[in-house]
């Protein structure tokens, strides 16, 4: 399938859920509930170049301006950092590289 591809590609392993076991899948559901609660049940789309413009800021506001709870009260993207600086084996790009802004 073409997602597994781009996930090998990418050095992404691709992990599923098992079989018959909802609960299993809460992670998931849980992260994608505000998502779909903050683009999609609230505004109207004209076309689906204007619901990825808007998933885009909002996804940007998710990882770097949300801070989480669960993360130590970081955001995702500071989290990563962390991570980066403390086991850089764990990550694959340099997340310095990938914050929004100027240096896009």
């Amino acid at each position: 399938m073409r997602f597994d591809m781009i996930c090998e590609a990418n050095g992404i392993e691709h992990r599923l859920t098992t079989p018959n076991h909802p609960w299993t899948n809460g992670q998931v559901e849980w992260t994608r509930r505000p998502i779909k609660d903050a683009a999609v049940k609230r505004f109207h789309y004209d076309d689906h170049d204007q619901f990825r413009t808007h998933l885009a800021v909002f996804m940007a506001e998710c990882n770097f301006a949300r801070w989480l709870k669960t993360l130590g009260g970081l955001t995702p993207h500071k989290y990563i950092c962390k991570i980066w600086t403390s086991e850089p084996d764990r990550v694959i790009l340099n997340p310095i590289n990938q914050m929004p802004g100027l240096n896009t």
